[in-house]
């Protein structure tokens, strides 16, 4: 039987994109299988990664950006497991409410956004793009005024390096919308998914 499941994960590689100013992604071998350590043979590998939790396809949880909000501990299961609706958005700026809005968003969906994002490949770089597409501000408050459960996006944040970054962090966590960042959605069509 062939593989239903899509992987939309950005592998983790050393040296890979992150935000600006976050440690840098450091995979390695600690120890080899064979190696001689002292008196000791090493009986197996033993890689270790140092990142920082924002690093490749990750999810924000309300305590990111809200005070005292919940931790990513409390997400409840089906804020990611379950039906989920991929939409390509047009713009090359930002994702709009205007746009949004001729998809009818409704209570509870699981909506993941494929931008032009997808069709660039930043994530086979080391550079970091400060003009990635991210959600507006008045897109945000339309996420939470239809009642979306769970956003996702194809780079490092929903939010925009140079504008709405902090304010689009703040209205979708502060309206406990979970938040997944970092998808991988070069492969995916728009449509309906099983998340």
């Amino acid at each position: 039987m062939p593989n239903e499941w899509l992987d939309i994960s950005v592998p983790l590689r050393n040296g890979m994109v992150h935000w600006p100013g976050d440690p840098e992604v450091k995979i390695w071998r600690f120890a080899k299988l064979g190696q001689k350590i002292g008196d000791n043979v090493v009986p197996c590998n033993v890689t270790q990664v140092d990142m920082c939790a924002h690093a490749g396809t990750h999810m924000d949880g309300p305590l990111h950006f809200v005070r005292n909000g919940d931790g990513l501990d409390t997400l409840p299961f089906e804020a990611t497991i379950g039906p989920a609706r991929v939409i390509e958005i047009e713009d090359t700026d930002s994702v709009k409410a205007e746009e949004l809005k001729k998809h009818k968003l409704r209570k509870g969906e699981r909506i993941l956004l494929k931008t032009a994002n997808s069709k660039t490949r930043w994530w086979e770089t080391k550079k970091f793009n400060k003009k990635f597409v991210h959600i507006s501000a008045d897109a945000s408050r339309h996420l939470v005024e239809r009642g979306v459960q769970t956003i996702g996006i194809d780079y490092l944040s929903v939010g925009g390096f140079e504008r709405d970054g902090v304010e689009t962090h703040q209205i979708l966590l502060g309206a406990k919308v979970w938040i997944i960042e970092g998808l991988d959605l070069t492969q995916i069509s728009p449509g309906n998914y099983d998340l």
